[in-house]
């Protein structure tokens, strides 16, 4: 087949952030594919075919892809941050798992983004510099019981935890149970990371206690991280603390 499809990663917003072979990708497709705000974040262009849809029909938009492709067409299916967190590249390989057997046979590549923990991270310190793990707060894919099943089981092992898609208005009390959860392993003035669409016009970061936290609000641009019993604040007179994990660990 000459068609191909590239799952590409547009980073955290800020167009400073999206990678050169990301941007080759976006100018060699004949038809991108992507969540509403994803698509729009890609400049219009003579000879490229916009396919915007909602945010539940990822498998079905990643068959899409795979079929435009089947037909000879280049095709680019956009995701924000990376790709491979949380985003179109699983759905894209679960269609090509399940679907047409000569989908297979495609040129199917992935370029990566920064992903929204990473931007975050880096705009107040060095919070991942130890051990740390990515959850997603959504049930929509995973029952709840699981969700909090494996939050418990990092939270015990003292890791870094990155909260993706921790609120919305169909699941508005999932953060709140995910703090209180936390509360039962980690001290009152442990520091949580409440970064909103970092790299774009109305970022917002905040840097609480947990406590704090547990009070606090956030929606679906926000993401949420919250340290470990090592992770430290380094005030600073006038300016927010920068916030660091030490790469060491007590013996």
């Amino acid at each position: 087949m000459s068609g191909s499809v590239t799952v590409i990663g547009l980073g955290p917003g800020d167009p400073r952030y999206l990678t050169p072979a990301a941007s080759a990708a976006l100018d060699a497709a004949q038809d991108l594919i992507g969540y509403i705000p994803y698509v729009a974040r890609v400049p219009e262009r003579p000879g490229l075919v916009r396919h915007a849809s909602d945010n539940r029909v990822e498998v079905d938009r990643a068959r899409h892809a795979l079929e435009l492709a089947a037909a000879g067409r280049r095709v680019a299916v956009v995701s924000g941050g990376d790709p491979g967190v949380f985003a179109m590249a699983a759905a894209l390989f679960e269609a090509l798992e399940a679907g047409d057997p000569a989908w297979r046979s495609l040129s199917v590549t992935v370029e990566p983004g920064i992903t929204a923990m990473l931007a975050a991270a880096a705009r107040v310190g060095a919070p991942l510099g130890g051990d740390f793990c990515a959850i997603s707060l959504s049930d929509n894919l995973k029952p709840w019981e699981v969700v909090t099943a494996r939050l418990n089981a990092v939270l015990a092992a003292d890791l870094v935890v990155a909260l993706y898609n921790p609120i919305s208005r169909a699941r508005p009390w999932q953060l709140g149970a995910a703090l209180a959860l936390a509360s039962e392993h980690r001290a009152p003035d442990t520091p949580v990371i409440l970064a909103r669409a970092v790299g774009r016009p109305d970022e917002a970061i905040r840097i609480l206690s947990l406590a704090e936290a547990r009070e606090a609000s956030a929606d679906m641009a926000t993401l949420v991280m919250i340290g470990a019993s090592a992770t430290r604040l380094i005030p600073r007179e006038g300016r927010a603390p920068f916030v660091y994990t030490p790469r060491s660990v007590a013996r």
